[in-house]
């Protein structure tokens, strides 16, 4: 069943929020717990450290526990307790003693935001750090300070969720969202909360295609994926989104596939176009989460994104600012029906055809009732304007979604004139999605 609204969506958010997530850890595997009482389909895969996914490897795990510094008057300052971004993901372990000339090259802060504790990582390269607003960093006194990180660097795994949903058709779409940043609303939890949600509507309706749909830690969770099931995912997948920044409330954005005429990219622009005149068009030349791992050239999927305001657009990105204030109920809802409305024009089959001419050069229209037989009139209808662009397009590449975001014409009208063209036989189904 559909939603009415977006308020069960934002109390995912809200359970999921204080967990500490990275790319590896017990973090990850919490929040695939509490996505499966939603979704008890998703199974819960494990990747052993050192395992070769193309160039890259899965690094060690990593946990937390406690982390903190305590100032000279015994004051506890970034403190993991009360927000987990205080401590830069992957830190190894410390506990010792510093004057603040020293501790400072271990401290970040962002002086244009000086309320804002940014978000750091060191996946791949061992070290530790705290991140502080830059209003406390300027607090800080001389004196020494307590530095104490309590965490393990260990062999373990990394974690995903995989949920398959059969359809008739073993042709699959494909979504995937990124479960691997702490406390952050829109970067982080509103992926994974619209995709669990889109999963259980996908669940409740008839499907022409098989759904793919995976939540995994981003870059290095893609790249594992895609070396365990490339083979399958190049054979059959036709299109696909990655869902990520989905909760806010502003204009939508659209990053297309790298390749940019794909299904999902048609699909994408046809709602959009046709509900959201406003939305912000992005080119893959923008792009910055897992899409550039499912587009990468050899690996060639047709994967494009829809979101709201795109990662790295808005001033809140990577920081405590992105809390759970700077997303709503209406803003996750939004982009549910977006993307419910993008999966609708894929499963209508009909919208995947491509439709080639018989005959060369353009066909008699007038005989067949198609032109008007008076020539040299200026202001042609637009009926007939569109019977003549369909036969322009009728090359077997453009689909019905493509020509109707070509001619900006609803399908349902495009599809009246491509049956009575078929009827007159102009023109011939080339492909059949």
């Amino acid at each position: 069943m559909k939603l009415k609204d977006g308020k069960d969506i934002y109390s995912l958010c809200e359970l999921l929020w204080p967990i500490t997530r990275s790319i590896t850890g017990n973090g990850v595997r919490e929040t695939l717990s509490i996505i499966q009482q939603e979704i008890p389909d998703l199974t819960i895969q494990e990747v052993p450290t050192g395992t070769q996914c193309f160039d890259w490897k899965v690094p060690k795990e990593w946990n937390i526990k406690d982390a903190y510094i305590i100032d000279p008057d015994g004051n506890k300052v970034a403190d993991f307790q009360e927000n987990n971004l205080h401590i830069v993901s992957y830190s190894t372990p410390v506990n010792k003693t510093m004057p603040l000339s020293e501790l400072q090259q271990y401290l970040h802060s962002l002086p244009e935001q000086s309320n804002a504790i940014p978000y750091l990582t060191s996946y791949y390269e061992e070290r530790w750090g705290f991140c502080l607003t830059e209003s406390q960093r300027k607090d800080l006194k001389e004196g020494d300070y307590q530095v104490y990180i309590d965490s393990e660097l260990s062999d373990g795994s990394l974690t995903y969720g995989e949920l398959i949903i059969p359809g008739k058709s073993k042709k699959e779409v494909f979504l995937s969202t990124y479960v691997c940043h702490p406390s952050m609303a829109n970067n982080e939890l509103s992926g994974p909360t619209v995709t669990t949600y889109l999963a259980k509507w996908i669940q409740s309706q008839p499907r022409e295609y098989t759904y793919r749909i995976i939540f995994i830690p981003e870059t290095i969770g893609s790249i594992c994926y895609l070396s365990k099931n490339l083979d399958v995912m190049s054979k059959n997948i036709i299109a696909g989104y990655n869902i990520s920044c989905v909760g806010d409330d502003n204009a939508y954005s659209y990053l297309p596939s790298r390749d940019g005429q794909t299904i999902a990219d048609e699909a994408a622009l046809y709602v959009l176009n046709k509900a959201h005149l406003n939305f912000i068009q992005y080119s893959y030349l923008d792009r910055g989460s897992d899409e550039r791992q499912y587009c990468s050239p050899g690996v060639d999927l047709p994967v494009a994104s829809v979101m709201r305001t795109k990662y790295g657009a808005y001033k809140e990105y990577h920081t405590s600012l992105d809390d759970l204030d700077y997303i709503s109920p209406e803003g996750l809802f939004g982009a549910y029906d977006v993307l419910i409305a993008c999966i609708e024009c894929i499963e209508s089959v009909e919208n995947s055809k491509t439709y080639k001419a018989t005959t060369l050069c353009e066909p008699q229209l007038g005989r067949r009732n198609l032109r008007p037989t008076l020539g040299g009139q200026t202001n042609m209808p637009k009926n007939i304007m569109l019977v003549s662009h369909i036969l322009a397009y009728a090359d077997g590449k453009h689909s019905v979604l493509s020509m109707a975001n070509k001619f900006n014409v609803p399908i349902s009208e495009l599809l009246e004139s491509i049956d009575i063209l078929a009827k007159e036989g102009l023109i011939e189904v080339l492909k059949d999605g």
